[in-house]
């Protein structure tokens, strides 16, 4: 069983007065902050970063990975504020939760593998937080309403998940490391391509 980062979207919404609070999380994982890593360029996720209590390995001849990777969004701005924000870059976030990850192999080899294949997702989902991230800049006007960026999560979802079905199949969930190797190197070219679009990153106003 894997786990697809971006599978669940839920909203909320209230406005009184002149205040907006808008959000959605793509992930039905509620975590604790101090359980999630933050992705970053430098870290690679490791074995014992999966601290759900079903890890287990060296048992049994079956194996399953779930990585909780996930992105989210919120803001919370006056609609006087929204109007005028271009830049959505720090309301995106792209983490993994270690709590709700939960790796099975039979032996430390297959473990590795599919630690491989974690590190793959989660970097693939830090790619489809910055492709949010840009069309949230290039799409979002003066008068765009709160619910601008739904056509566009929408769009990404189906994208992310036919990209990440397709290197589950394609690897064997990791097993085939030449063929990730590939795919996790085209992710990591892509991120790249998208250097104004990181968490802190400042995009150029047109």
């Amino acid at each position: 069983m894997l786990f697809l980062p971006i599978t669940h979207l839920e909203i909320y919404m209230f406005l009184q007065k002149y205040l907006l609070l808008f959000g959605f999380v793509l992930s039905p994982f509620i975590s604790n902050c101090q359980n999630e890593i933050e992705w970053n360029e430098t870290y690679q996720l490791q074995l014992s970063d999966f601290q759900s209590g079903t890890t287990k390995v060296g048992e049994g001849n079956i194996y399953s990975l779930m990585a909780a990777s996930r992105m989210s969004f919120s803001f919370y701005m006056s609609t006087y504020e929204f109007m005028f924000t271009k830049n959505f870059n720090p309301k995106v976030n792209c983490t993994f939760n270690r709590k709700a990850s939960s790796l099975i192999a039979p032996d430390k080899e297959t473990a590795n593998f599919l630690v491989s294949f974690a590190r793959f997702e989660f970097d693939l989902t830090e790619l489809y937080a910055r492709k949010f991230r840009k069309k949230l800049f290039d799409n979002k006007g003066a008068f765009s309403d709160a619910k601008f960026f739904e056509p566009i999560y929408d769009s990404l979802q189906s994208e992310f998940t036919e990209r990440n079905a397709f290197a589950i199949s394609n690897t064997k969930i990791g097993q085939d490391t030449i063929k990730l190797k590939s795919l996790h190197n085209q992710v990591s070219k892509e991120i790249l391509e998208l250097p104004d679009f990181c968490k802190t990153c400042k995009p150029q106003k047109k």
